[in-house]
């Protein structure tokens, strides 16, 4: 398995994830809806420029995850921007 490179925020959950931290219910609540609203519920079917669609692709072998990944990722941060 590929490496991903993990940002520092990244890293600090990755090296205190065995840290145990009992939540209430409204917390729970929040993290429960905020995992929903990332689901993949929808399909989209798109025509890309070959050159743009393969340097896509190059990016997310670089991160290690599917190039479908990467664009759903990025789609989601363009949704969600100022």
């Amino acid at each position: 398995m590929r490496k991903i490179k993990l940002t520092k925020y990244e890293q600090w959950i990755e090296d205190h994830a065995d840290e145990f931290v009992p939540i209430g219910k409204e917390e729970y609540k929040k993290i429960a809806d905020a995992l929903e609203r990332r689901k993949k519920n929808a399909v989209l079917n798109i025509r890309v420029n070959s050159y743009d669609l393969e340097a896509i692709k190059q990016k997310a072998r670089k991160m290690g995850i599917k190039y479908q990944s990467y664009i759903s990722e990025i789609l989601h941060r363009v949704a969600h921007s100022a």
